[in-house]
């Protein structure tokens, strides 16, 4: 199984990770797959804030595991299947 690779949805690439049995996918791809975004790092970061703001624990089981960006960089936060 390859553990570590890049899928795509409706032609936007969404980068995963397995990690303690279980598939993990950047927010922030699936944030930019999903509304077209300019921005999807800025975008859920507002997402989150609002989430905050009224008073949502989704965003606390969000954890920041590390996926590998298209320049060979590690970055980004990623949520549980």
């Amino acid at each position: 199984m390859e553990q570590n690779k890049i899928i795509v949805f409706e032609s936007k690439e969404i980068r995963r990770i397995w990690h303690n049995e279980e598939w993990y996918f950047s927010v922030s791809d699936v944030c930019r797959a999903l509304t077209d975004s300019a921005d999807a790092g800025a975008y859920w970061r507002k997402l989150k804030q609002r989430l905050n703001q009224e008073g949502s624990e989704v965003v606390t089981f969000c954890h920041g595991l590390r996926l590998e960006a298209s320049d060979g960089k590690t970055w980004g936060q990623i949520a549980p299947r």
